[in-house]
């Protein structure tokens, strides 16, 4: 706390410091009494520092307390992570700035957080869940000849062979694994791309 025990700051966080004073701990350097002031709040930082394996700041003006506690962290050693966001927001500004200038890892995700915290080598690495992409898994010529059909409308034989530069008998043999693979469906005379 920036004050006393007995000074929950901000007071509309007084429920939830106190449920977290029953069924964990509130720390304090100063006595019981003591008022929350702008400079116990920088000097408190350096303790939230130190309590933890390490610093992970979400948001941050150019110019914020948790850029102390950042500062606090890499003093002790303690590994620091920033995650960015918008180039447009004061709020993203002291991340960028941590990460910018290689006093902060760029964090992403939770899985991010536990690779900083954790030793080298005890966390799982989980490549993140990214949708296949449109070509995925295509040879050459059936990339060429799926890229070549329009998206929401059809196309015969003669307009895929130009549209993907392709020799005629290698947009029939694209037609037909893209086809056997579900991704394409012949309409009569017309291909379209399958949903």
């Amino acid at each position: 706390m920036a004050g006393g025990l007995d000074r929950f700051y901000p007071s509309a966080n007084t429920d939830l410091l106190r449920r977290v004073a029953a069924s964990g701990v509130v720390l304090a350097e100063v006595p019981p009494g003591t008022a929350p002031m702008r400079s116990r709040f920088l000097r408190r930082n350096r303790l939230i520092a130190a309590l933890g394996k390490g610093t992970v700041v979400v948001e941050a003006g150019w110019r914020s307390g948790a850029l102390s506690t950042a500062r606090a962290a890499n003093d002790l050693m303690r590994p620091v992570g920033a995650v960015p966001g918008p180039v447009t927001s004061a709020t993203s500004a002291g991340c960028h700035r941590l990460i910018r200038e290689a006093e902060a890892v760029l964090i992403t995700g939770a899985q991010e957080v536990l690779e900083l915290i954790r030793p080298v080598g005890t966390v799982d690495e989980h490549e993140p869940a990214v949708q296949p992409g449109l070509l995925d898994d295509l040879s050459p010529d059936q990339a060429k000849v799926l890229d070549a059909l329009p998206a929401r409308a059809g196309a015969g034989f003669d307009p895929l062979v130009r549209a993907s530069g392709l020799a005629p008998a290698q947009v029939s043999a694209a037609l037909g694994m893209l086809e056997l693979g579900g991704r394409v469906h012949r309409s009569g005379a017309t291909w379209r791309r399958n949903r």
